[in-house]
Parts: structure tokens; sequence; C-alpha cells
């Protein structure tokens, strides 16, 4: 068939036979290959306006190209002229047709992303953000997914966060702070600020990982723009601010938890933006922190770990240190339990949590007086160790940079762990938490 496309359909039925027909086609050498490709691409692109209208009508479209024996054979030699066209095309359809075929296909081939990665198509993505959403809302949502797809999976190299520069930044930010264009299915603009949260990530990676090569670190790494853009325009940003707090409260995934505790990590250690976050946000997540905190089964160790480095600078550096000051008490029932003071169900303390309580509670707001009937440190106890008001570890950001996990992994929880294994038990009320705000 002429990608020409000199005919009109009758339905949309006939588009979707059509598309088949294209991709089934038997292809020995790579002219056949390359002309079934560009079939496939101008086809397409020629009824895009017709019968490409939403989000599942185009993944479905690619899906017709990944399944077919054109692709399952020529799996390499495809992805290589699909590199291709995504650097070079020009037209919108083929090239919101190409992210597409990319986004799906990375996402069952992680070394897709990190093929495109050495190609630098990563700068060419971020080109693409910084024209494209005006005139063609849907590719550039694409084109977002599959930037982010592409920092998830792998450390980006210096010339990719070079093409990070503060305007594209800024331009995400003033994005979240605008009106949803999908209210139902996207409040929050999700997308978006999961795209800055993995770009904190990137910056924190970039900053302190060990060298492989023998060399010392680069001094002139380059600058978190993500923070940089608060530190500056924070109060411009509150939005954004508040719906990551809205996000850790009610997702249950743990990536994006990890990617928020970094991102309030950098926030509550950087004197700029100590008080980036509405009292009532900040309240919010110190209910959702001791909740999480008590549903963690013991295993879950090293999240358990990076709550804890958020919890210290949130109480210590943020609007909650002045009175009146929030949940004192059951903070302090908190730290005893992780402590291993006074557990019932929990497994021996491990010696890092010890550790960051004792981090904990030298707050000043949480010292015990005379009169409480808390004889001395947990740390004491257990390990003859105090922190006295040393504040935070310098290994600590680097501890929290480095915790990761999969996407799609669930939240470890103890009350669903004791729910699954006694499905008649009563576990409403689990953690006897109240959060901020809610009823």
């Amino acid at each position: 068939m002429s990608s020409n496309v000199p005919y009109s359909l009758e339905n949309e039925q006939q588009f979707w036979d059509e598309l088949d027909n294209i991709v089934k086609t038997s292809c020995e050498n790579q002219l056949a290959i390359d002309n079934a490709l560009k079939a496939y691409l101008g086809f397409t692109a020629h009824f895009a306006p017709e019968y490409l209208r939403t989000d599942y009508e185009w993944a479905k479209c690619s899906f017709k190209l990944l399944g077919s024996p054109l692709f399952r054979k020529h799996r390499s030699y495809v992805r290589r002229r699909m590199f291709g066209r995504l650097r070079k095309e020009q037209s919108t359809p083929r090239l919101q047709l190409v992210a597409t075929v990319l986004l799906y296909d990375g996402r069952e081939t992680q070394k897709v992303f990190e093929h495109m990665r050495e190609e630098g198509l990563f700068v060419r993505l971020v080109e693409l953000l910084k024209e494209r959403r005006e005139s063609d809302p849907l590719m550039w949502k694409i084109c977002l997914d599959l930037l982010y797809e592409m920092s998830r999976i792998q450390r980006l190299r210096k010339d990719d966060l070079d093409a990070i520069d503060d305007e594209f930044v800024k331009y995400l930010f003033q994005l979240v702070e605008e009106d949803p264009e999908d209210m139902d299915n996207d409040p929050y603009h999700y997308p978006i600020i999961r795209m800055l949260l993995v770009l904190n990530e990137q910056y924190m990676v970039s900053a302190h990982a060990t060298p492989t090569t023998g060399k010392l670190p680069d001094s002139n790494g380059p600058t978190n723009k993500v923070i940089k853009t608060l530190c500056y325009h924070g109060t411009d940003y509150r939005t954004f601010g508040e719906n990551i707090v809205l996000l850790i409260n009610r997702e249950s995934e743990t990536c994006l938890q990890l990617l928020i505790l970094k991102l309030l990590y950098l926030l509550f250690t950087t004197t700029a933006t100590y008080e980036y976050f509405y009292s009532n946000d900040l309240r919010v997540l110190v209910d959702v922190i001791i909740r999480n905190l008590l549903d963690l089964p013991d295993e879950a160790q090293a999240l358990r770990h990076t709550y804890l480095r958020v919890l210290y600078p949130l109480l210590n550096h943020t609007q909650l240190r002045r009175a009146p000051h929030y949940k004192r008490d059951e903070i302090l029932k908190l730290l005893e339990i992780l402590s291993g003071a006074r557990s019932e169900h929990f497994a021996p303390v491990d010696a890092t949590t010890v550790r960051l309580v004792s981090r904990c509670m030298t707050v000043s707001w949480l010292k015990l007086v005379d009169d409480e009937l808390k004889p001395e440190n947990p740390a004491h106890r257990f390990l003859g160790m105090s922190l006295g008001s040393r504040g935070e570890s310098s290994m600590s950001v680097i501890e929290v940079a480095a915790q990761s996990e999969k996407p799609g992994v669930m939240m470890p929880s103890r009350s669903r762990d004791n729910a699954s294994a006694n499905a008649s038990a009563n576990v409403n009320g689990c953690g006897g938490v109240e959060i901020a705000g809610e009823a």
C-alpha cells in the first residue's frame, strides 16, 4: 500500500482492518521493512484526525505494530528506525505515533529507554515539550510520559540534565498552578508532578553518586533546578506543595512515596524552603508519617528509615517547631514504639532505626520534662549511644537519594497483611491516627 493513502475509508472498522493488513505484510529485507513502516505511519497520520481522538485509540494503534509479525521478527531494526523518526520527524501525527510506540515498547522492554538515552533522545523530548503543548496537548502528554519513563529507570547523563533549564522547570510548576484540563481523571496534574519529582531524584543521585571511574566527584555538578525554583519562587507555586501532600496521603505505590519523601527531605533541610508548605499541610504530613510508620511491617526497614529521616527536619525546621506543638504526645508514643521500648508485636529494633529515633528526640519541643515518665533516651538503653544535638547526619541525604523501588510495588502494610492472613479480623481504625482536615 502506498504511504500517500490516495483514498478514503467508509468507517472506523475499515480503518483498523487496513491497519492490520499493513502490519501483517511479510518483509524479507530492510527495504521491505522501511516501506511497511512508511505505510503504517503514513496511513495512520492521514486518518488520525478522523479515527484517533483519544489516548486509548492511539495506544491501540501502537499495539497493532508492537504485536505484529513485522515488529516481532525485526524489532531491533524497527526500534532503530523509530529512534531516527523521533529525532527528525516534524509531522505531529507521525511524531505522536512514534512516541506512543516507543512509550509502550519501553514499558515492556526497559532497554528501549536506555537505548533512547544513548541516542540523545532525552534532549529531543525536552525540546518537544518546550514547544508543543498548546498546539497538540495529546502529543505533549505522550512526550511527557516518555520523558518520565526514561528518567525513572536510569541515571541521566550530564548533557541530559543540562537540557533542563530554569525556564522549563518553572514552566512545569506553572502548569501545576493552572486548573486541570481533565478534572475527573487528573485533578492533581499527576503526570507533571511526577516529572518534577523524578527530576529532583536525578539531581540528588547526580550530586551524591559514588564515582565508578576512580576519579573524584565533579564539584561543579548540575544545580538542582527543582529546589532552586522553589527557593526563589516557592510562594508562586503553592499548589504543587498542596498536591504532593494530597498524593502522599493517598498514594499506595512505594515508588511515588519515595519520590515525594526525597523532595520533602530536601525542602525541610534547605533554609529557604523550611516554610514552603502551609501549616495545615505540615500537620497532614505528620499524620501521614505517624500512620505509615505504625503500619509498616518489620521487614520494611529502608522505607521506615526514609520516613524517619524526613520526620526530624519536618519537626525541627518548619512552622511545627513553634507552639502550639502539633500531636506531641502521639509523636512521642510513636518514637517510643519504634525504639522498641513499648512494643508487643514489633520485631527487635535495628540499630539505624534507634539512631534515627534518637535524632528525632533531640527536637527541642519533644524533649521530656522532669515530670514525664521517660527516664532516658531509647538509644541509651539499646545501644548506649546519644546523638546529642548534632541534627542531620551527613550521610542522610545520600541514604535518602539511594532509596528506590520498581513501579507498581504497593506500600508494605502491616494492617493489610494481617487482614489477608485473617479475613474475618476487625481492622477498623488501624493506627488510630486522625488525619488533619479529614472527617
